[in-house]
């Protein structure tokens, strides 16, 4: 959205490319999540099969992740993260304001998540915030200043 807002003025166009960037990050984060997971999985019951001494006993006992599972929290998760965004632009009319309105609320998710990270996961709040918020920020950055260059050079 930050590269559509660096051209367009028309929120339409913001909006669907946020859309499309919803729909279009959500199907690759659910690949690359199932893929991975179900990569680990192979791992884990190679690793068991090579164990000659209590591989019947682990393998009844451990409980391997869900590639399915994975795959639909990492879309819904990327699909929450998009809405917020969408959500802050789809009411303002300036185009200006409507770029900072998408930062603003892309910022305030990337603290949720990054505070929600930590918590799930037991890691120091301030340093999860910080690699959540400044990765989006890298990638907000990179995003405009490239769509300014092709919209003002071209092809």
């Amino acid at each position: 959205m930050a590269g559509v807002g660096a051209l367009k003025t028309d929120p339409k166009a913001m909006l669907l490319s946020g859309l499309a960037g919803l729909v279009a990050g959500a199907c690759s984060m659910a690949i690359g999540e199932f893929v991975s997971v179900y990569s680990q999985v192979d791992i884990e019951v190679a690793q068991l099969e090579r164990e000659r001494e209590g591989a019947e006993e682990e393998r009844e006992g451990m409980r391997h992740p869900s590639p399915s599972q994975a795959a639909l929290a990492s879309a819904v998760a990327f699909a929450l993260g998009a809405a917020v965004p969408i959500l802050g632009a789809a009411f303002v009319r300036q185009p200006g304001v409507r770029v900072g309105m998408v930062a603003v609320a892309a910022t305030a998710a990337m603290v949720g998540f990054g505070v929600a990270g930590a918590v799930l996961g037991k890691t120091p709040v301030v340093r999860s915030c910080a690699r959540v918020v400044v990765g989006g920020w890298l990638a907000m950055v990179v995003t405009y200043g490239l769509m300014r260059a092709v919209g003002t050079t071209g092809f």
